[in-house]
């Protein structure tokens, strides 16, 4: 393979994952866009929650020690007290000092359904967290769309002032001679030039807007924009049906967050059973006769069933539930609000789609007819009827009709992709 192979084999390559058209630039911005990387982080939270969660069935171990001295501890009776001295037997009882080494091993039996409320909401809240990035790659879209529109009326723009330039140059060279022939004033020269440089001095402000909105284009798709032209989005047909936003995903997920916390706060009050087993070495032992004869340490342990009840999770309980329901109210209030605001977008965008496509149809009319004017005045401009600020009036004319029906025609494109944003399409 040659160096000429290689070349254009690179130059396929490159032009085909340049952002050449709407659709791929948004896929472009999305993927490089840095929030794209909290998916990965909103479930890798979402496991060590759940994670957590779980492992409240498992057997939990507490390990411990300690040493005390007590004021009193357990002793005999006088009585028999009496009989050991009489008998000549000495036995101190149960020291004050005390060691203990501690093992506690407690297992859930039933907690009430609190583990899995919390394995719940663990879900829910990384359901919510993804709809909100959802809701901001979606925003995103609207940013590149006015980003590449707005390229688009400036080229459209630079093409028609390129035709003004092209124009007027025609125009002054024509003014020209018809000056050396004496038919024109030096004045009529001076009044196109002019207004040649004025074009000139248009195009440079135009090509640097547009060389600005490339690179804000470039920095939101990550890449450069290889063609120097961008393609323009398809007329299409908007449908009046509408798909789901993310934002009212988002309101979902925000209840059912709500429902799960419900759940927990119902748990927070239900007892719990749990199995225990605890064991100790050290003095005294669970034989407390044996301990008053002998100071040794000694192995005890014992095993059951443990059942506790806070109480005080019902002096709680009203205002929080209360609480969840203030706030789905409030969840509630911000989908109408929502659901108005589109209504009202929906109908400003069809009514100025109506209006852009009337206008459309009426330009190339408005267009042909300026153009006729325009080459009428110059043929009356080399006869002398008219001078060159009326050749000028009838340019500027046919320029701005031309650049109308440009701006008219991505307008009305920009309206209709900015409608099927609003109906999610």
């Amino acid at each position: 393979m040659n160096r000429l192979q290689i070349a254009f084999i690179a130059l396929i390559v490159a032009l085909s994952a340049s952002a050449q058209s709407l659709d791929e630039c948004r896929r472009l911005a999305r993927e490089h866009y840095p929030e794209i990387r909290q998916y990965d982080l909103i479930s890798q939270t979402e496991q060590y929650n759940i994670s957590n969660a779980a492992r409240a069935w498992i057997p939990q171990v507490v390990l411990s020690g300690q040493a005390t001295y007590q004021s009193a501890t357990p002793t005999y009776p006088d009585a028999f007290n009496a009989i050991l001295d009489a008998n000549g037997i000495e036995m101190d009882g149960i020291r004050r000092d005390q060691y203990k080494i501690m093992i506690d091993v407690s297992q859930n039996i039933w907690d009430g359904g609190l583990s899995k409320a919390n394995m719940v909401i663990a879900e829910a809240e990384a359901a919510e967290q993804r709809s909100r990035v959802d809701v901001s790659l979606y925003d995103l879209q609207s940013r590149v769309d006015n980003l590449y529109f707005g390229i688009l009326l400036l080229d459209e723009r630079m093409a028609q002032t390129e035709g003004l330039i092209t124009v007027l140059e025609s125009n002054l060279k024509r003014m020209q001679s018809c000056y050396e022939n004496g038919v024109a004033r030096q004045a009529d020269v001076d009044a196109v030039e002019a207004e040649l440089l004025s074009a000139r001095q248009t195009m440079g402000q135009v090509e640097s807007s547009r060389a600005s909105f490339r690179r804000m284009l470039e920095l939101f798709i990550g890449q450069k924009l290889i063609t120097e032209k961008l393609e323009r989005p398809a007329m299409c047909e908007v449908l009046s049906s509408t798909s789901a936003r993310p934002e009212l995903e988002l309101f979902d997920a925000q209840e059912n967050r709500l429902a799960a916390q419900r759940k927990a706060i119902n748990s927070s009050v239900m007892p719990r059973f749990s199995a225990f087993a605890q064991g100790y070495y050290g003095y005294p032992g669970m034989d407390m006769f044996k301990s008053m004869v002998s100071t040794d340490w000694s192995l005890n342990a014992i095993i059951g069933v443990r059942m506790s009840w806070n109480i005080g999770a019902f002096y709680t309980m009203k205002n929080n539930l209360e609480k969840l329901k203030t706030a789905e109210q409030q969840i509630a209030v911000q989908r109408d609000v929502f659901l108005f605001n589109t209504r009202m977008q929906t109908t400003q965008d069809d009514g100025e789609i109506a209006r852009l496509r009337k206008a459309v149809e009426d330009d190339e009319r408005i267009v042909e007819l300026r153009r006729r004017v325009r080459m009428a005045a110059e043929s009356q401009l080399e006869n002398g009827v008219i001078d060159a600020t009326d050749l000028l009036c009838k340019i500027t004319d046919e320029t701005n009709a031309a650049l109308a029906r440009s701006t008219h025609e991505i307008e009305l494109l920009q309206a209709i992709y900015r409608l099927k944003t609003t109906l999610n399409q």
